[in-house]
C-alpha cells in the first residue's frame, strides 16, 4: 500500500469510489476535482496499485476540516484509513480537526473515537436520509499530533 498526494489525474478513480461508497451523497466529478486540487486542501490517496482510498482536508486559520476519508470495502480493517488520517493530520498545521459523521455510521464513530476524536455537537437531520450528523473534534499540536 502506497500513500501519495492526490492529483487531478485521480479524479476519475476517486469519483468512482465516491459513487460506490456514498451513492446519492457522492461528490460530483467537478467537486472531486476541486477537493483534490483546490486551495487550502490536502488530499492523499492510497494505492494498491489502483486508488483504494483517499482523504481530503481543508484548512481555515487554526481549524482543519476533514472533508472526506473513504476506503474501498475490500481494503477496510487493514489500517488504510488510519494511515490516511495520519498523513493528512501531519500536514494540518492547525490547533484542531473537525468532521461530521452520520450518527448511524457505528463503524466510523468507533474509528474516530479510537483516533482521539470526541463529540462536540449534533446537527439534526443533516443527511438526506434524515440522520443526524455527529460533529467530532480532535485537538492537535502544530505538528499534527493529538494533544494529551
Amino acid at each position: 500500500m502506497r500513500l501519495r498526494s492526490a492529483t487531478a489525474g485521480d479524479v476519475d478513480a476517486v469519483h468512482a469510489l465516491e459513487v460506490r461508497l456514498f451513492g446519492v451523497d457522492a461528490w460530483s466529478p467537478r467537486s472531486v476535482h476541486e477537493e483534490l486540487t483546490g486551495p487550502r486542501r490536502v488530499a492523499v490517496v492510497a494505492c494498491d496499485p489502483d486508488v483504494v482510498g483517499y482523504a481530503v482536508t481543508m484548512t481555515s486559520a487554526d481549524v482543519v476540516d476533514l472533508q472526506r476519508i473513504a476506503v474501498d470495502p475490500g481494503h477496510r480493517r487493514a489500517g488504510v484509513a488510519h494511515r490516511l488520517l495520519a498523513r493528512v493530520t501531519e500536514q494540518a498545521r492547525a490547533d484542531r480537526m473537525l468532521l461530521e459523521v452520520s450518527a448511524a455510521n457505528v463503524g466510523a464513530l468507533g474509528f474516530y473515537a479510537a483516533e482521539g476524536f470526541g463529540e462536540i455537537d449534533r446537527r439534526r437531520r443533516y443527511y438526506r436520509d434524515g440522520t443526524d450528523a455527529v460533529v467530532l473534534q480532535r485537538v492537535l499540536d502544530r505538528e499534527g499530533r493529538m494533544t494529551p
